[in-house]
């Protein structure tokens, strides 16, 4: 596994960025794996809380340590958008090396509190934790859920400062679920950027232009969640496919995974 807070530092200080790519099934997760293997270079793979409602914690967990020991990629496992402390708890007890608290739509000073103790709970087993200020207005997959809040850069300082958090996710025209005209506020996220200096995170990054990916990289952002592309790639294949073995149509859209997330990788390590 991965030194996750090592690696982001490092991504932040050299202008490149980790791919943190979402999965819920073996068939994604060895498609993931395979890339990262061939591209040697730094990978997350993701479970959100949904993904473990569908699979079970340790089924996931299991799976992927494996894959990742069995394919050779440089990985570590990743914990995203848990909205409370026992599901971060129950991540970092198995064996989670990076937790994210998604406490962004509760009250601000609610979410500092909540981030500390998620913060101090983490750090005592050398797992990194990543947290969230601002409102994205859309969930995973892309349902509205209310209207997005753009990261204030105090606000930034002052939660940085008080929780003690390894990286920060931020909101500043990124969406989850890829919505047609996805834009980032380029100027707000470089005055963020000036004045924290932990590595910046990109939810929502399937939408973005790779200049948008670019931009971001060269100004602090360090790590860029890909969930949409992934699930476009493998269910379109799936869709199109006149396979009667389900073992085949499989292998084909691990095939098209696998190729996104090599081009993603090939973006984020830049030059």
């Amino acid at each position: 596994m991965i030194n996750v807070a090592h690696e982001l530092k490092k991504a932040r200080a050299n202008g490149y960025a980790i791919g943190a790519f979402n999965t819920a099934n073996l068939e994604v997760t060895k498609a993931i794996c395979s890339a990262a293997s061939k591209a040697d270079f730094p990978i997350l793979i993701q479970t959100t809380p949904g993904a473990i409602e569908y699979a079970g914690l340790k089924q996931l967990f299991d799976i992927i340590t494996d894959e990742i020991k069995s394919s050779g990629a440089k990985a570590g496992i990743h914990l995203d958008h848990a909205h409370d402390f026992l599901t971060v708890k129950q991540a970092i007890d198995i064996g989670y090396s990076s937790v994210m608290f998604d406490g962004s739509k509760y009250p601000y000073e609610e979410n500092i509190l909540m981030t500390e103790k998620v913060v101090d709970y983490a750090h005592k087993f050398g797992v990194s934790v990543e947290a969230e200020v601002g409102i994205i207005g859309r969930e995973e997959g892309g349902r509205l859920s209310g209207k997005a809040v753009y990261s204030g850069p105090p606000e930034v300082v002052k939660f940085v400062e008080e929780t003690g958090v390894d990286s920060i996710a931020i909101s500043v025209g990124n969406e989850h679920g890829a919505p047609e005209g996805e834009k980032l506020d380029l100027s707000l996220l470089e005055r963020i950027s000036n004045v924290v200096e932990i590595p910046l995170v990109m939810h929502g990054a399937s939408g973005l232009s790779h200049g948008d990916i670019r931009h971001a990289m060269g100004i602090g952002v360090a790590k860029f969640n890909i969930d949409t592309n992934i699930r476009k790639a493998f269910t379109s294949a799936l869709e199109s496919s006149d396979e009667t073995d389900y073992r085949v149509a499989m292998e084909d859209a691990m095939a098209h995974v696998e190729k996104v997330v090599l081009q993603y990788i090939k973006l984020f390590r830049g030059a």
